[in-house]
């Protein structure tokens, strides 16, 4: 058989480990926040060994970073409707369900809580950059339909649409109005438009 022959399998071994090893991560996120995570226990609960994470993630860092983008990804979906307004009230609307909900509010603790070492900073800024990345394809792709103005900056768009709801849950622990993502949005759009 050739090289070009073989092929990995998806769904194989490979990402059954990953999946795995994912999986327990976050639970550990989620129980014992980012200081409290071992990758000896990431390894013992996902039933695999501790040199096989290493080699796939390389450090501790690049596992928490891997779980945390495969978790908001999983819950946070970058919606697609046709239109600026509804896909940024769909992704507040699901942002605040997911905040709301123990993983999501704990991880989203851990994230606000995590120190300020380099390690943690690094950690803290690859995700919110691969997060804004992602999610910032909503403003990106409102720009080339003509509904915001061509100098919009897709970051600050994003940041102002869920500070309010991080503000709110992690911050003042506030409950939120059903209808808090469309006043955000309203009241976000309606700004750029004065600019």
């Amino acid at each position: 058989m050739s090289d070009s022959e073989v092929r990995r399998r998806p769904g194989g071994r490979a990402a059954r480990v990953r999946a795995a090893v994912i999986e327990a991560t976050n639970e550990l996120l989620r129980d014992q926040g980012l200081t409290g995570l071992k990758v000896s226990e990431v390894a013992r609960r996902a039933q695999v060994n501790e040199t096989s994470i290493f080699r796939r993630w390389g450090n501790r860092e690049n596992l928490v970073i891997d779980a945390l983008l495969a978790d908001a990804a999983e819950q946070l979906p970058v919606p697609d409707n046709g239109n600026v307004r509804d896909d940024l009230i769909a992704y507040a609307a699901s942002l605040a369900k997911y905040l709301t909900s123990p993983a999501g509010n704990a991880l989203d603790r851990t994230l606000a809580s995590a120190g300020d070492d380099p390690i943690t900073r690094q950690l803290r800024d690859r995700y919110w950059e691969a997060r804004y990345a992602q999610s910032g394809r909503i403003a990106e792709r409102a720009v080339e339909r003509g509904e915001l103005p061509e100098d919009t900056d897709p970051r600050f768009v994003l940041e102002m649409l869920v500070a309010p709801l991080h503000f709110r849950i992690v911050l003042t622990r506030e409950p939120l109005e059903p209808d808090l993502p469309a006043r955000v949005v309203d009241a976000l759009l309606h700004g750029l438009a004065l600019s």
